[in-house]
């Protein structure tokens, strides 16, 4: 009976993607809106196959007897029962895409074919393949002397058939080198149609092989492995940075995981391929949808003219709780301030930053930094702020993956700042969002610290929704400065006070306050435990949860994600209610409840309750301990409980419905959106100028009256860095550049649409 509670960890995932499919099928979201949630879950399911699937695959290929601990399937088990509930999916994918682009074109725009085309498209496209793609094609013919070529990941190709006098053979021709991937086509009105550059290449597969009849041909995309075990592949010989880009590089060569075809085609040539790419037909998957939606945003960017096809513009706002006209940490000294993202702004957080790399009384700032935005802002802060002899310590984790490259490029431009960089330990991802800067004032060392549930991107600051706690409180500093000594000598936290310290001192507490919640309730008290999670997938923790239930806690669970523990199943986690929430903003930010009433105590993380994070990364966890920041999370929280439009709660048998949508509708992320524009601090009133008493004086001859001299007030310009988030789009002047000479292409362009003029 146990065994109902636990769902596999993988299938448990891929409900969490079906869950985005659904808000690309959902016709309350805008068409284009619409159709990047369609984007996203095909690059959810591209990540999923190189990080999960190939970690499974290497699983089952060294000890397939080993079997997962909660839903006792075997590494080939796990792949089989994937591969099946993929295969499902791709039926609604398809079906998604059709209803989309059929929908776009009322709207004008036109995704089209090679079928359906004007006679002046058709020559269009044909002067573009013979200018634009055909002196660039790469195309080989497979046979003794022309090995099967190295097919990188994720790039798209034409697999064709070939016949001749000599017999059948296999040709290859690559489609995503050095090509624009979006071809649009000329047009005379506002409208807007392209087609794909592989589906243009496919079209003349013919001529590319002149010497052979072309039997049958079909795109193809192969996702590759990238599951690298970073501790395994050390070199001792070379420091741990060279060791990444090493690894990076390997990780380029790993085997393929998965065959994405655009058509089903023969057994024989399927078998080919398959064999050529050492997969299985499990492997296999045909997809009617384009293999690879990453161009989505170059439609986009076209459309962008067409307002009704997106979200309403939402930009985050000021904080009410900070004035704009005072330091950041003077602030900070009188009280803890908060910041929900994306409904308020980082620029705050920024500005503490840049103040702290300015201000004489600072004698160090040190940060643990995991991902960060392209133009990092944080990163020039902490550049200029060792440039102004300040102590900058920043832990930079390497092994963010698929962010090793840039965090190598982010720790080399640091060092040469003046920054001392450091690595984490060995074994261990250091995924904490943690931040303590120190001054010495007359009155002593001060410390600020902040604490987050995200990482210091500005960007993904205005995508996700995250938290961020900055507070004076001396034994939160003293917590925080032990752990960046652990962090600095290569040591693990083992004993913290206020903090939650993975992996050493997090899951051991927390699992301490739920037993006291048992305790509570056992006694006949209101037992209480809330969370709102990424995943839940810590065994340790969910067997606690179900201890919690059984003992009559009240268990309510935000998890946007995985759940490997299933909700309402009778005399097991009857107790236990779990919802997810996938819109708009994707749902990140971490919150512990333990406790009813004025019992209750609340923590912010950046740990999920996953193994991997009370286990094995440094994760950090903060107590909110000013009463109004408390409310404010556990009103989030509520809110989203109560979430009745985009949230989906788990039934007994693991799946996810909506929730019916009874009386006032409730959209948990639109609400806090509305807060944070109605909350917005309005400027102080210039002070009125004091009256002048009257003076009594002599009269005087009348003169006619003078014009008034008006003094010009300008404002300093504003560095782009320090510009705040919340102003109007104004228009960019730019510089025409000077004239070039047209290309041969561009006179073909500007010739054809003339001929379409007349």
């Amino acid at each position: 009976m146990k065994n109902r509670v636990y769902d596999n960890r993988e299938l448990s995932w891929l409900k969490f993607n079906q869950r985005v499919l659904e808000e690309a099928r959902d016709e309350r979201n805008p068409l284009l809106e619409r159709l990047l949630f369609q984007s996203i879950y095909s690059s959810n399911l591209d990540e999923f196959f190189m990080v999960r699937v190939g970690s499974l695959y290497d699983a089952s290929l060294v000890d397939d007897s080993h079997k997962d601990n909660k839903s006792k399937m075997k590494p080939s088990e796990q792949l089989s029962a994937i591969y099946s509930r993929v295969r499902e999916l791709i039926s609604t994918e398809d079906e998604s895409f059709k209803t989309i682009h059929k929908a776009l074109e009322p709207k004008n725009i036109m995704h089209k074919s090679m079928k359906n085309l004007t006679i002046q498209e058709l020559e269009f496209l044909e002067a573009y393949y013979a200018y634009e793609i055909k002196p660039f094609l790469n195309a080989l013919v497979i046979d003794k002397r022309h090995p099967f070529p190295f097919l990188p990941n994720k790039s798209i190709y034409v697999a064709a058939k070939l016949s001749s006098k000599s017999g059948i053979t296999l040709g290859i021709i690559g489609c995503s080198e050095k090509f624009e991937r979006v071809i649009f086509l000329p047009r005379q009105d506002d409208s807007i149609a392209y087609i794909l550059v592989e589906e243009l290449i496919f079209h003349f597969t013919d001529k590319i092989f002149t010497g052979y009849k072309v039997e049958e041909k079909t795109l193809m995309r192969i996702t590759r492995n990238a599951d690298i075990d970073v501790d395994e592949s050390f070199d001792r010989e070379l420091d741990f940075r060279q060791n990444m880009s090493e690894l990076i590089n390997k990780r380029k060569r790993l085997c393929p995981v998965r065959l994405q075809l655009s058509k089903q085609i023969s057994d024989p040539l399927q078998k080919e391929l398959c064999t050529r790419l050492e997969l299985s037909k499990k492997q296999v998957f045909v997809e009617k949808t384009p293999l690879d939606l990453s161009y989505v945003f170059t439609v986009f960017d076209k459309a962008a003219d067409k307002k009704e096809l997106f979200f309403e513009p939402q930009t985050p706002q000021l904080s009410r709780m900070i004035d704009e006209s005072r330091p950041m940490i003077d602030q900070i000294d009188e009280g803890d301030l908060f910041l929900s993202y994306p409904y308020e702004s980082i620029q705050s957080f920024i500005r503490l930053l840049n103040e702290a790399a300015k201000d004489e009384s600072v004698v160090s700032i040190k940060m643990t930094l995991y991902r960060v935005a392209k133009n990092s802002k944080v990163i020039k802060a902490l550049c200029a702020a060792a440039e102004n002899g300040k102590e900058v310590c920043v832990l930079v984790e390497l092994r963010a993956r698929f962010d090793e490259e840039n965090n190598i490029g982010w720790s080399k431009q640091l060092e040469e700042a003046g920054c001392r960089v450091m690595y984490g330990p060995k074994g261990l991802k250091v995924h904490s969002k943690l931040c303590l800067i120190t001054r010495k004032t007359p009155d002593g060392v001060k410390y600020t610290t902040q604490i987050g549930t995200g990482n210091y991107n500005e960007k993904t600051a205005g995508l996700y929704t995250d938290l961020c706690l900055m507070t004076s409180n001396r034994d939160i500093a003293k917590d925080a400065v032990e752990v960046f000594r652990a962090l600095s000598v290569g040591e693990l936290v083992e004993k913290s006070d206020l903090l939650l310290v993975a992996p050493r001192c997090l899951q051991n507490r927390v699992l301490e306050m739920m037993d006291n919640e048992i305790a509570i309730a056992k006694a006949g008290g209101d037992g209480y435990v809330g969370a709102k999670l990424n995943s839940l997938t810590d065994k340790v923790i969910m067997d606690k949860l179900i201890e919690c239930s059984q003992a009559g806690v009240k268990v309510e669970l935000v998890i946007r994600g995985i759940s490997c523990l299933v909700a309402g199943v009778e005399g097991v986690t009857e107790n236990v209610r779990i919802r997810s929430i996938v819109g708009r903003y994707l749902e990140h930010s971490r919150i512990y409840i333990f406790g009813s009433g004025v019992r209750k105590s609340v923590y912010i993380s950046s740990a999920d309750y996953m193994t991997r994070n009370t286990t094995r990364r440094v994760e950090v966890a903060a107590p909110v301990l000013d009463a109004g920041i408390k409310k404010r999370i556990l009103d989030i929280f509520e809110t989203q409980m109560n979430d009745n439009v985009k949230a989906r709660d788990m039934l007994p048998d693991g799946t996810y419905v909506r929730k019916p949508s009874a009386g006032v509708s409730v959209d948990a992320q639109s609400r806090f959106f509305a807060e944070a524009y109605a909350n917005v601090p309005k400027p102080k009133p210039e002070p009125k100028p004091e009256p002048i008493p009257e003076q009594k004086t002599e009269p005087k001859p009348e003169q006619p009256a003078e014009s008034p001299t008006v003094t010009p007030v300008t404002q300093p310009e504003q560095k782009p860095e320090d510009t705040p988030i919340v102003q109007t789009d104004i228009a960019e002047k730019t510089e025409t550049p000077p004239a070039k000479k047209k290309s041969l292409w561009s006179r073909f362009i500007a010739l054809f649409r003339r001929k379409s003029k007349s």
